[in-house]
């Protein structure tokens, strides 16, 4: 199978990629390295210790889970039960939207690019095996037919082959396999992947809001505060989001400063706005654009992941640019708002429920 090809060497590269040196930087007769644990403990050894925990939950631990466990269902050993395969593919399609390898790169490409206008910058062996890893794991999901793989595990409840249960029989869909079964009592879970199952998620609406409300509250210090400060000579320069995107646009770094803008700035506003849509007119029970809000909905799960760009970038820049008296570089309490927007905001476009904007509209849907 292909993609157990591609993501048995992304593992082999992501092991030499995850613990040795991506980047090197040399100033004024001074070398400093970085990998993925160093921006973690630069971070660390801050004070900014919420920070580092995100940055290695999100760049090495959930990838290293991801890799592992896909590795393993698509082996198909025999030493794994079809229970235990369907659980541990579930974990892989929840693990999925937070594994941002090719977000880490795209914040390694936003430091190359800052860095290398100052001092020598140098790509390692170990960043190769970092970038091989991210485009295997990219080409692997591309390649992956999930519904193939569910399909491949027999359940004990035969699926509904045409997806609707008979006249007053009740049935339940599995929202991360797709398996349509009968509806059983409370505290029921899928037969094949064992999640919980629910007729509609619970407390959909009143989770989602509450979450909207803080990711705007959030957003407000992540925009208005500094996320980092850049001390040169003695000189300090403070730098928020939108100064970011400006400087990469004044060392004429266009394409890369219009990818920050919209990952940083419009992607986290787009997705609060857009949520408060969706409550607004399922509260109102309006049957207005439905396919287009599913569309938006399904849109803005996929894409929210991308504003981590600007988190990763200054857990390099933190590693990287330390030189003493000459130049170095600190992390601002607005990358931590910053990075809790990020968070928020996905975890309230997993905590809505699409099928509630058709309940609310009924039969004018």
């Amino acid at each position: 199978m292909r993609s157990l090809a591609l993501i048995s060497a992304a593992l082999v590269t992501w092991v030499p990629g995850s613990i040795g040196t991506l980047l090197s930087v040399s100033f004024s007769g001074a070398t400093r390295a970085s990998s993925l644990s160093s921006g973690v403990a630069a971070l660390w050894a801050t004070d900014f210790r919420l920070l580092a925990l995100v940055v290695a939950a999100f760049s090495i631990v959930v990838p290293s889970l991801y890799l592992a466990l896909l590795c393993i269902v698509l082996a198909d050993g025999p030493t794994t039960g079809v229970l235990a395969r369907g659980r541990l593919f579930r974990w892989v399609v929840h693990l999925r939207p937070w594994m941002m390898l090719e977000v880490y790169l795209l914040g390694c490409c936003v430091a190359y690019s800052r860095i290398h206008q100052v001092a020598n910058i140098d790509v390692d062996i170990c960043g190769w095996c970092f970038v091989a890893a991210t485009l295997l794991t990219l080409l692997a999901a591309a390649e992956l037919d999930e519904r193939s793989i569910w399909q491949r595990l027999p359940v004990p409840v035969p699926p509904r082959a045409s997806g609707r249960a008979p006249p007053g029989e009740p049935a339940l869909g599995c929202l991360t396999c797709d398996l349509l079964v009968p509806a059983p009592g409370r505290r029921a879970h899928c037969p094949r992947c064992t999640a919980a199952l629910h007729l509609r998620k619970p407390a959909a609406m009143q989770r989602t809001l509450a979450l909207v409300l803080c990711g705007f509250l959030l957003y407000i210090p992540a925009n208005l505060l500094p996320v980092l400060t850049i001390e040169r000579y003695g000189q300090v320069q403070t730098n928020t989001i939108m100064g970011g995107v400006q400087e990469l646009m004044r060392s004429g770094l266009w394409p890369l400063a219009a990818i920050v803008f919209a990952a940083s700035i419009v992607i986290p506003l787009a997705k609060l706005c857009g949520l408060s849509w969706m409550l607004l007119l399922t509260r109102r029970r309006s049957a207005r654009f439905l396919r287009a809000r599913t569309r938006l909905y399904r849109a803005i799960d996929v894409v929210g992941r991308w504003s981590n760009i600007d988190v990763f970038m200054i857990s390099l820049l933190v590693a990287l640019v330390q030189f003493g008296a000459l130049t170095h570089v600190q992390a601002q309490p607005g990358a931590l708002a910053f990075a809790a927007v990020v968070i928020v905001t996905m975890v309230a476009v997993k905590s809505f429920d699409a099928r509630l904007m058709w309940d609310a509209a009924g039969d004018r849907a």
